[in-house]
């Protein structure tokens, strides 16, 4: 019974050396600097203030008016229309290649996958 629990509490302590040592690495390698930076820092800078929140933040682009929005609106039902007049019956010039295209098109592309290429299909086979 002893050995298994001091078994136990060196495979800890071993676990708890390996953690330490990484961790101190890590903090070691994230102190060093280089000192050559490609300019002023871009991310979240310590002001020492806090933001007044009853300033409204600026806005990045003029609002749509009611206007607008429905003129938009109007736009976009009327591609749809557009689209859906366009999206009925396609009209195949030669159904009997598309055929055989679909009935070999699988069987071609397992030998390319396979490595069985064949040197019609590429020519860079050999």
């Amino acid at each position: 019974m002893t050995i298994n629990s001091g078994g136990t509490v060196f495979l800890r302590a071993g676990l708890l050396c390996c953690i330490g040592a990484a961790v101190a690495l890590a903090a070691l390698s994230g102190c060093s600097s280089t000192g050559n930076s490609a300019g002023p820092s871009t991310g979240a800078k310590d002001t020492a203030t806090f933001p007044n929140l009853n300033v409204p933040a600026p806005v990045a682009a003029q609002q749509l008016t009611d206007q607008e929005a429905a003129t938009k609106l109007a736009q976009l039902k009327a591609a749809k229309q557009g689209q859906g007049a366009k999206g009925g019956a396609v009209k195949v010039a030669n159904q009997a290649s598309l055929t055989t295209l679909a009935k070999k098109h699988g069987g071609d592309t397992l030998k390319q996958i396979e490595g069985k290429c064949d040197p019609a299909l590429d020519p860079t086979c050999k």
